[in-house]
């Protein structure tokens, strides 16, 4: 507790750029913990479903059952559901569609990102600018006949490093979120490419089949 008290304390010899970069910190925490609620609630797949789609012509009546459990909105019972919805058309057609809807969620899953990626660059260009005004502010107290209030020199080179350290904290938690999600997106996408492949590859099994008996 004396540690927060002391660090709030230290804050307030930033400067003016601290207010900014609280509201870039703030930002970046809103954005973290939106990701973290999506990631949990809406590209998560169960076992029982990935099992099922990576079985060997499985039954679509069992597929949709399982995909009925998901949560509202599941990226990848969105997915699924547009290749169950044109299952009875060609594969080319199907594989159109789900592209297409897989374009869909990758702009949804890559929404804020792009904030997280300014805050990276832009947390530490004002943390320089809290620094020069600092050293400025301190250059100004040091007149020709020598040092003029010590303290306030002090107070300046504070100022600076304050906001030095505030930038390039924030900076580095920003690159380690936006990394984190970058590569779960790339994940979640690679995996849902993959399985999509499956779902086609027993539509053009039921289409080979159908083809036989004809």
């Amino acid at each position: 507790m004396q540690d927060l008290n002391e660090a709030l304390q230290a804050l307030k010899f930033g400067g003016a750029m601290v207010y900014p970069l609280l509201v870039l910190a703030i930002l970046a925490l809103i954005i973290t913990i939106d990701k973290l609620f999506v990631y949990w609630r809406y590209v998560r797949l169960p076992k029982t479903v990935l099992t099922l789609v990576e079985t060997y012509g499985f039954a679509w009546p069992t597929l949709e059952q399982e995909l009925a459990k998901l949560p509202p909105n599941n990226y990848f019972g969105r997915f699924f559901s547009v290749i169950m919805e044109n299952r009875d058309k060609p594969a080319w057609w199907v594989e159109s569609r789900a592209g297409d809807e897989a374009k869909l969620i990758e702009s949804a899953m890559s929404r804020s990102l792009w904030v997280l990626e300014t805050i990276v660059t832009a947390a530490p260009l004002l943390g320089l600018l809290g620094t020069i005004t600092g050293m400025m502010h301190s250059f100004q107290l040091i007149g020709g006949s020598g040092l003029v209030d010590p303290t306030g020199v002090t107070g300046g080179v504070a100022q600076a490093l304050i906001a030095t350290a505030l930038g390039l904290l924030i900076a580095v938690t920003a690159l380690f979120a936006f990394n984190f999600f970058s590569q779960r997106q790339s994940q979640a996408l690679d995996e849902m490419e993959r399985l999509g492949t499956r779902l086609l590859d027993n539509i053009r099994l039921g289409e080979h089949e159908e083809a036989q008996r004809s």
